[in-house]
């Protein structure tokens, strides 16, 4: 009586684990990006719910999202180019956020990552 083997071989082992491998490299390069990207929504959205952050200057703004952008261990982000407050007759102000991540993926080729988040100032928030 014959007995077949079941299973894989060595060559198709190596292959899952290359494929495994290469996931789990992209999956190690674009969670820090989304997770910073996560805790900078967080600080935003409890900036803007603070009673009086409409009427803070652009220098206040700055200053106290700096210091919870620090707390969130957001780094990406440069607080005098990135970060625009919107100010309209008739409408409610917006802070808006938007900047780009660029990290090395491997040999000459990057992973780029493009955020932005809308909150409004003493009221709901959004995210684009």
């Amino acid at each position: 009586m014959e007995r077949k083997q079941k299973g894989i071989t060595l060559m198709s082992f190596i292959i899952v684990l290359a494929v495994v491998g290469f996931f789990g490299l992209i999956t190690m390069k674009l969670f820090p990006m989304y997770s910073e990207f996560n805790n900078l929504k967080s600080a935003v959205n409890e900036f803007a719910k603070q009673p009086n952050s409409a009427s803070l200057t652009l220098a206040q703004v700055q200053a106290d999202l700096g210091r919870r952008f620090n707390i969130a261990y957001v780094e990406s982000v440069d607080l005098k180019t990135d970060v625009k407050i919107v100010r309209g007759a008739g409408r409610t102000s917006q802070i808006e956020v938007a900047y780009e991540v660029r990290r090395p993926m491997f040999g000459n080729l990057d992973v780029v990552g493009v955020f932005s988040h809308t909150a409004e100032l003493n009221g709901a928030s959004s995210s684009e």
